[in-house]
Formats: C-alpha cells, sequence, structure tokens
C-alpha cells in the first residue's frame, strides 16, 4: 500500500495578485471568490486537495493590506493565524512592479514561522519581455531561500501543473486529515453568500463592495422537487448605497441575483430559487459585534 501524505499550505500575497485565482485553478472548482477589485478575501478558506496519495489542504487568505477599519484588521490578523498554523506557505506576487512593504513583511513572518515556502510568480500572461520575469525572479531569491520559484498564469492555467508538483513535494508521511472528496470546509451557506458578493464586486463600483455583507437567511432542498430554495440579505452601509444596489426598477438586485443564482447552480447541481433583499446597518466593518454576526471573525 502507497504511503499517504499530506501537508498544510497558507497562500499569502497582497490583495489582488490572484491568490483565490490559483486555489480555484488548482482545486478544478471555484470555493474561493475572484474580483479584480482588492480585499475580495475577507475570512481564511480552505480547499482540500487530494491526488492519489498525497493531500493538500490550502489556507487561502485575505489580502495583505494596512486595514482602515476592525473588519480589515480582523483580515490582517487572519494572515499572520494563517502562516503560523501550516506545514508551508505559497506566497504569490505578481509578475511586474516594484517589490511592495506589505511582501517584504510577509517573508519576514515566513522566515519567522520557519516554515518552507514556494514562489509563484502570476500573472506571466501580461509579460512580454522574459527578461522581465527573470530579473524579478532574481529579485525575489535575494529575499529569501524559496523551495522554488515558479512562473504562472492564473488566467489560462500556464504552470500551473509545475507548481502543484512543486507543492506536492512538500508533503510528508501522514494519514490524510480528511476524506479524499473533501473540497472544502466552507458550509454550503457560506459558499452561497460569497457567490452573492462576488457579483456585488463586480457590478458596483467606489466603496459600495467593500461596505456590503451577505446573510443566508434560508437555505433549504424541497422535499417534493430538486430545488434548492436561499432567501439572503445583503447589508450595506448607507441608503444611497441600498439605492445602487437595488437599481432602478429592482434592475441590479436582478443581475447580481441571476448571476450568483448561475453560479450556485453548477456549484450545487441543482435548480435554485434565489431570492434577495437590501437592509442598511451603518458603519458594520466598524462594529464587532456585527462583523461576529456576519461571521467574519
Amino acid at each position: 500500500m502507497t504511503e499517504q501524505k499530506t501537508a498544510f499550505i497558507a497562500i499569502v500575497g497582497c490583495p489582488n495578485v490572484g491568490k483565490s485565482s490559483i486555489l480555484n485553478r488548482l482545486l478544478g472548482e471555484k470555493i474561493a471568490i475572484v474580483s479584480p477589485k482588492p480585499q475580495t478575501t475577507r475570512t481564511r478558506i480552505m480547499g482540500v486537495l487530494t491526488d492519489n496519495e498525497t493531500q493538500l489542504v490550502f489556507t487561502d487568505t485575505p489580502g495583505y493590506h494596512k486595514p482602515k477599519t476592525k473588519l480589515g484588521e480582523k483580515m490582517i490578523k487572519a494572515v499572520g493565524e494563517g502562516i503560523h498554523d501550516v506545514d508551508a506557505s505559497l506566497l504569490v506576487v505578481e509578475s511586474k512592479g516594484e517589490i511592495r512593504e506589505e511582501e517584504l513583511t510577509l517573508i519576514k513572518k515566513i522566515k519567522s514561522a520557519d516554515i518552507p515556502a514556494v514562489l509563484a510568480i502570476n500573472k506571466v500572461d501580461t509579460i512580454e519581455n522574459k527578461e522581465e520575469l527573470l530579473s524579478r525572479i532574481l529579485e525575489f531569491s535575494k529575499l529569501y531561500d524559496f523551495k522554488t520559484i515558479v512562473p504562472v498564469s492564473a488566467l489560462d492555467g500556464n504552470g500551473l501543473g509545475e507548481l502543484l508538483n512543486e507543492l506536492k513535494a512538500l508533503a510528508f508521511p501522514s494519514q490524510h486529515l480528511f476524506p479524499d472528496d473533501t473540497l472544502t470546509d466552507q458550509p454550503e451557506k457560506v459558499i452561497a453568500a460569497e457567490y452573492i458578493r462576488e457579483k456585488i464586486l463586480k457590478f458596483t463600483d467606489k466603496e459600495i463592495p467593500h461596505g456590503t455583507a451577505v446573510a443566508i437567511e434560508r437555505f433549504k432542498e424541497r422535499e417534493d422537487s430538486d430545488i434548492l430554495d436561499i432567501d439572503a440579505t445583503i447589508y450595506c452601509e448607507k441608503e444611497s448605497h441600498k439605492g445602487i444596489i437595488i437599481g432602478k426598477n429592482g434592475a441590479m438586485l436582478k443581475r447580481i441575483s441571476t448571476r450568483a443564482r448561475m453560479d450556485m447552480e453548477k456549484f450545487f447541481d441543482c435548480k435554485v430559487n434565489l431570492k434577495c433583499w437590501v437592509k442598511v446597518k451603518e458603519d458594520w466593518r466598524n462594529r464587532e459585534g456585527l462583523i461576529h454576526n456576519f461571521g467574519l471573525d
């Protein structure tokens, strides 16, 4: 019998570098929402990949940034805890630009945790001059003794196979901690709420997306048919935001709900009857009780 292996791996990086996109690509399923807007991921999301004898348990952490609200502070705390609670880390950076102060801080945290790390340089599909990529690799290799540095593109999947092989090499002999068909630790209600929030991020602008939270009030499959009834409340911080989310004659809310429902039906593999409402909770991102109620602590 082949010996089982496992590893807990934290995926860390600055906002909008593609951490969740890489996780979804590796798993072959969309468990973490993605958006071009920063700070999309708010809490630690666990994804489980079992490939024959090897089981990798990924933790997708919020993007590392300077917090401006209590919610932001909790997001940064989740990153620190994520690094110290795992066997290895996957640092994701972009293929262009200067090395960020936050990335230097993350590397210090990895050093402090004394764990092996793999560096994924994402968005290589945007690079025309390969010398630019080589320069980027050299810059980061001077900062930490990474196990390996892998250029990837979460957009087209380039390099993801090589990255997975390198991550599997970090696994050590251990019984699998999750059933082999496990995909994520996220409750189905949370996944449904995140699909709705993703569409808010996609279709609304400026401060509105980050001032919203989604609570699932009902999640029940009908006994007489293969239909899942989901009732959701979208919370925002201002009356003016509520009007924008609802839109003229309810057009924006319908657009958000329709697209979210399509994702839910694909993930849950059944018909979904989704109903959404919008309510105002002023300054909820700085209110401990509301942050707790939304499951964001």
